[in-house]
């Protein structure tokens, strides 16, 4: 039986075009991110299966990880995310390293899960963290590099917006406002953050299951529904609005509005990762009514290094997916139409291949990425092997050519050809 052409289910094949177009998003990120003063670090792809049971438990890790014992018995995991490592090498050096660390990484990860659209199994990641800061004003820093990021790609403020809130205001919520037990709302907060996917009667239905008979004849049910539909945060109820948590989402925003990031706005309903963060939380979210969903998101997470048995470090950070940053940028239009990396293809005409090596050099050696055809085929196929892999310049080479030192170029997509020396030929090419 023939072996099937087809990738592993939920991976993907990058032929030169895909990576082609991988290359030139991940040049943009750093760009961006480097401009801000972060540094690009990596890890290994394989991490003990305990670094991830720390953070989750075992169920997780069966149905969601690609998880194995190798061959010295060991227990070991194809990293799902780059929190963990990023902590774990942060706690490793932790007195030697010099803070506030700017870090980034854009690794290949993998996820046991349902392939779908912007989801794969294997997927890579922008992950851009800042630790050793306890003020907001690291999440100004990081939530100014989403924006950045999609500006980088020229897109529109309206196309995309982010969402911020808060762990400790969601806490508060709960129970100081609603007096509810941790039990109730866990459930509650795991309910409010599928509320978007819900019809109203289907999620107040839900909710009245939740909440206590107790609770809901003392109105709570009408309390919270109330929050929840706070647009912004002088909505929401006195009671909330005295906690501390809304002054530094209140000034958050507003350094956020100086910077000229137009689109920030206050969500309560954003529950973004509720045992994992532990203060401001924010998601950018795609406004295009066909593709409404999160595509990036992040907050404070400062309990995460402290679990490597050291002194516990200030930590904001974010991840934002390549499928899903690229169906953004597909659906808006976005990505330029990009050309092959190889600026000349080298036609030969007759038997000149060795006579025509010091030519390829120089041209190489002026800084021209240069194929050089030895199929020895007809001319005309040559030609057409070039057009058909997006080449905009040929050049032949044959005996004459070799002996005037003039060479013809021509220009595939114009059909314009010139005969000049190699250093006068390079000019052309390089515009």
């Amino acid at each position: 039986m023939a072996l099937s052409t087809q990738p592993y289910k939920g991976a993907r094949d990058f032929y030169p075009e895909d990576k082609r177009q991988q290359k030139y998003i991940f040049n943009k990120i750093r760009e961006v991110v480097e401009r801000f003063g972060y540094e690009e670090y990596d890890a290994p792809i394989l991490e003990p299966t305990d670094l991830y049971l720390a953070k989750g438990n075992q169920e997780i890790i069966d149905e969601q990880t690609y998880s194995f014992q190798d061959r010295g018995g060991r227990n070991v995991t194809i990293r799902t995310e780059m929190t963990p490592s990023v902590s774990r090498m942060v706690a490793a050096k932790r007195q030697e390293l010099a803070y506030p660390l700017r870090w980034y990484s854009i690794p290949n990860l993998w996820r046991y899960e349902r392939p779908q659209r912007g989801r794969s199994r294997e997927f890579w990641q922008l992950n851009v963290d800042i630790f050793g800061v306890d003020g907001i004003e690291a999440e100004f820093e990081v939530i100014q590099i989403t924006d950045q990021i999609f500006k980088a790609f020229g897109a529109r403020p309206e196309a995309y917006e982010i969402k911020l809130s808060s762990r400790k205001l969601v806490t508060s919520l709960m129970g100081d406002y609603l007096s509810l037990n941790d039990d109730v709302a866990i459930r509650l907060i795991r309910l409010i953050d599928r509320m978007k996917k819900l019809e109203r009667g289907e999620f107040i239905k839900k909710l009245d299951e939740i909440l206590p008979a107790e609770a809901r004849a003392a109105g709570k049910t009408e309390k919270l529904l109330a929050v929840l539909e706070a647009k912004q945060l002088s909505d929401l109820p006195d009671e909330l609005r005295s906690n501390p948590s809304v002054t530094e989402l209140e000034k958050l925003m507003a350094l956020l509005s100086q910077a000229g990031v137009a689109n920030a706005v206050f969500d309560i309903t954003l529950m973004r990762g509720f045992d994992y963060y532990t203060d401001i939380v924010f998601e950018v979210f795609d406004t295009n009514p066909e593709n409404n969903r999160s595509m990036m998101g992040g907050g404070r997470y400062d309990g995460l290094v402290g679990q490597f048995g050291v002194a516990p470090v200030a930590t904001v950070g974010f991840g934002l997916g390549d499928a899903t940053l690229a169906n953004f940028l597909e659906a808006n239009r976005l990505l330029p139409e990009l050309k092959t990396e190889t600026d000349v293809y080298i036609v030969l005409i007759g038997d000149v291949f060795e006579k025509a090596q010091a030519v390829v050099a120089e041209l190489r050696k002026r800084g021209l990425n240069v194929a050089v055809d030895v199929s020895g085929r007809k001319i005309g196929d040559q030609f057409k092997t070039a057009e058909k892999k997006g080449i905009t310049y040929a050049l032949m080479i044959g005996d004459k050519d070799l002996e005037a030192g003039k060479f013809n170029l021509k220009n595939l997509k114009t059909g314009d050809e010139q005969n000049a020396s190699v250093a006068d030929l390079t000019k052309v090419v390089r515009g």
